[in-house]
């Protein structure tokens, strides 16, 4: 009871400090809807970047991706590479002209970018809008998910408790400064996260008796394990490989991401915040495979007995001392909670600026969103699935493939008709689902690869229709 009591307090100490945060940032807004959703556009690179890799790993990192390693072993490795570098060929060549451009049309929210310098251009922010409402709502309920998984296996709360708390820290700053607020506490909190996460792996390698010895009890409890070549793979390793790649590159669909582009201070600095985002993002990914592999080996039984993903928190309570159990717990809830406040700002920015346009300049309105779309996110969060893995890839890939190829043409300013782009949108989104529920490929190669490119083909066939009406005449 004593250690629960000091791991609570060390715990709530933490969150105390990053709500500090987040009301602080209050001292530097204006109360308008472009500060509120972009923050002016005047983020410095250095907050750009730790923002970016806090909002982008998530809850899937310290509890997906844990256990994802703990499930499969070494060959997880392969996930994390073709991620990064999707993602880095993302942000080198769409970022910074998503940034001069949305500046330049005066797009505050992805639906407006999307739906810029199109003639009937308003179905295409409508549907945008929507996708993103369920879609990353759906996403913003797995990272509530997730923090109330890390509750349970610490204090043994019922998940709803973790699910309620995380929503009301997520209301408090986001009403206290908007996106100022969620990138200042989120670059506290990648801080917290980087430093959580290697002590963890360090301590448990330590206990596993090194590199070697964890190497040679994976090996005895299954060869598998430390197998760099996923099994299984009936089109072979360079698709398996391919599709994750292209997941990465997914991230041009995602609008709590892709705000973050739209809001630094100069397109010049993205250089600067991709690289610092990407090896940052690196450092932590391969950091959470080696906590899942080390946990392998010292809490052999959560692979018939218990969650693979509630490895990280059973393995600090294993291995650290209580206050360091409310460091690691913060880092783990904050990773969470990073993300789901800048997944509630864009829902918020989707249903009040891109639905309702004629109340977009309403800085009451905006906020009033917020209080809005957290209630309806908490209520899936309440009642959904709690595998926290399969609602981020699922949530993640619907986006990338509605959202994202028609992004990169706005981006690369190439002429998309109204029809070409719900065409783009709606055929996207169905391939992924497809992929996934219809022919149950994924395993394969991941359905944003398929979706990405159905919405591709859908734009290359209606430019050699184009072309051959033209030729016509």
């Amino acid at each position: 009871m004593a250690n629960q009591v000091s791991i609570a307090i060390t715990f709530i100490l933490f969150l105390l400090l990053f709500t500090g945060v987040g009301i602080y940032s209050a001292t530097c807004k204006q109360n308008t809807t472009t500060d509120y959703l972009l923050a002016s556009r005047n983020v410095n690179p250095w907050l750009t970047a730790l923002s970016a890799m806090a909002t982008g790993q998530s809850g899937l990192l310290f509890i997906g991706q844990v256990g994802f390693a703990y499930t499969i072993g070494i060959s997880s490795f392969w996930l994390t590479l073709g991620w990064a570098i999707g993602d880095y060929l993302a942000w080198w060549s769409v970022f910074k002209q998503l940034r001069e451009v949305s500046e330049t049309t005066n797009s505050d929210t992805v639906s407006s970018f999307l739906s810029q310098n199109i003639k009937g251009s308003r179905a295409i922010a409508i549907i945008s809008a929507l996708i993103i409402i369920v879609f990353l709502g759906s996403y913003a309920a797995a990272q509530l998910v997730a923090g109330s998984k890390a509750l349970n296996a610490v204090f043994g709360w019922n998940y709803n408790l973790g699910i309620i708390i995380g929503a009301i820290i997520v209301v408090i700053y986001c009403f206290s400064g908007g996106i100022r607020a969620s990138i200042w506490t989120d670059a506290l909190q990648s801080t917290i996260m980087i430093g959580s996460l290697l002590l963890l792996l360090t301590v448990a390698v330590m206990n596993c008796g090194g590199m070697e010895e964890l190497w040679r009890s994976l090996s005895t409890i299954d060869p598998s394990l430390i197998d760099w070549t996923p099994r299984n793979q009936p089109l072979g390793f360079l698709p398996f490989l391919l599709g994750w790649v292209v997941a990465g590159f997914g991230v041009v669909g995602q609008p709590h991401i892709m705000v973050r582009a739209m809001a630094i201070d100069s397109a010049k600095n993205l250089d600067f915040a991709r690289n610092l985002k990407t090896g940052l993002g690196l450092i932590t990914s391969v950091s959470a495979m080696g906590v899942g592999l080390t946990a392998r080996v010292l809490l052999p039984n959560l692979m018939t007995t218990g969650d693979p993903e509630l490895a990280l928190p059973y393995l600090s309570l294993e291995l650290l001392p209580v206050i360091l159990v409310g460091l690691m717990l913060a880092g783990l809830f904050s990773a969470t909670i990073s993300t789901a406040d800048s997944q509630i700002l864009s829902c918020s920015a989707a249903l009040t600026q891109d639905l309702f346009p004629n109340l977009a300049n309403s800085y009451s309105w905006a906020k009033l969103g917020t209080l809005g779309v957290t209630g309806g996110i908490l209520a899936i969060a309440l009642i959904g699935d709690n595998n926290v893995f399969a609602l981020v890839t699922f949530s993640w890939s619907s986006l990338a493939s509605g959202l994202g190829p028609l992004l990169v043409l706005q981006v690369w300013q190439r002429p998309v008709t109204v029809a070409t782009a719900m065409a783009m949108m709606g055929v996207g989104i169905a391939m992924a689902l497809i992929w996934k529920l219809g022919l149950n490929l994924s395993g394969v190669i991941y359905e944003v690869f398929p979706g990405m490119v159905a919405g591709m083909g859908v734009y290359g066939l209606s430019q050699v229709l184009n072309h051959f009406k033209l030729s016509r005449f």
